[in-house]
């Protein structure tokens, strides 16, 4: 009788340890992660409004209706990345995940010349030779030195009240990000 609650006993806590195993392994083998919304939604270095003020269903749901939201996925192997949208708004943050939606980069207007969006995302590798002759109309761009290939790009647009809605999105709208070649 000990041994058959021992081995009930063991059986239930191997079990236990398995499920909380394949319980965080989910996310690392599920097709419908941000990347992949995104990639239907989509191509490379095209901004999409991820809010559902664009029309039609958000490609990602917002926690803050008080924020609309856009993303542009990149691929640096092919170059680095530039992040444009002209005008301003009473607040915008940017935040550059890798791939698996890992956040290892994020700044707001604040931190920006003139509050104006203006960034590129590149590689290392590629940083350094954009130091070497660093071109005239990236004089005031933040550089986001990304130790990843593959990555999405974030805007979210602070929205006070009703009465800014049509320049927020305006805002993202007109957002462009784009393959450069330097």
């Amino acid at each position: 009788m000990r041994r058959l609650l021992h081995a009930i006993l063991l059986g239930l806590v191997g079990a236990g340890i398995i499920h909380i195993v394949v319980l965080l392994l989910v996310p690392d083998f599920t097709e419908r992660d941000a990347w992949s919304r995104l990639a239907m939604a989509s191509d490379l270095y095209k901004m999409t409004r991820l809010d559902a003020e664009a029309g039609g269903a958000p490609v990602v749901k917002s926690v803050d209706p008080l924020f609309y939201a856009a993303a542009c996925r990149f691929d640096l192997a092919e170059g680095m990345v530039r992040i444009k949208a002209p005008g301003s708004v009473p607040f915008w943050s940017v935040s550059v995940y890798d791939r698996n939606g890992h956040n290892f980069y994020s700044f707001n207007d604040r931190t920006a010349t003139g509050n104006k969006l203006d960034t590129v995302v590149l590689t290392p590798a590629q940083m350094i030779d954009v130091r070497r002759e660093l071109p005239e109309d990236l004089q005031g761009a933040i550089f986001v030195e990304a130790p990843i290939e593959e990555g999405i790009f974030v805007i979210r647009a602070f929205v006070p009240d009703d009465s800014w809605k049509p320049l927020v999105s305006q805002f993202l709208d007109q957002s462009s990000c784009e393959l450069q070649d330097y």
